[in-house]
């Protein structure tokens, strides 16, 4: 009978031991599950706001675009937060391209029972080219 006792004592304490070890290891595969989710969001969002700045007529409201579609697609601060978006127009017209850089850092929150590491932004850059048949601005 005192084994049975003892053993149920051992096991109890094994649990202890492994539950905040288990509970750590869930907290930090949610923090990589955010990395990888991050990255792929800056991607799409990348390649959304460069289609949408090569669809404009001028440069200006290729920026414009650009920052529209990017920023509508980083509202999750859960995933991403601080996010940017970079327009480049300098090879904006019929033939050229328009290049944007989207960046933002993953979000800590909610993880603080492991303090997982500062990492730098995200980032990720997509280019889109401009039909060489279509006029930039429409003419007076």
């Amino acid at each position: 009978m005192t084994a049975n006792r003892d053993r149920g004592s051992t096991d109890a304490l094994g649990l202890a031991l492994l539950a905040p070890a288990a509970i750590g290891l869930a907290v930090v595969i949610v923090f990589l599950g955010r990395g990888v989710d991050s990255r792929a969001t800056v991607q799409g969002a990348a390649e959304a706001a460069a289609q949408a700045a090569a669809q404009e007529r001028s440069p200006a409201a290729a920026v414009a675009a650009a920052r529209e579609v990017g920023g509508a697609m980083l509202v999750d601060a859960s995933s991403c937060s601080m996010p940017e978006v970079s327009v480049d127009t300098s090879e904006f017209g019929p033939g050229g391209r328009v290049t944007v850089t989207v960046s933002c850092t993953v979000s800590t929150t909610g993880l603080e029972l492991v303090d997982p590491p500062a990492t730098g932004p995200t980032t990720a850059t997509a280019f889109a080219a401009i039909d060489p048949l279509r006029a930039t601005e429409a003419r007076p």
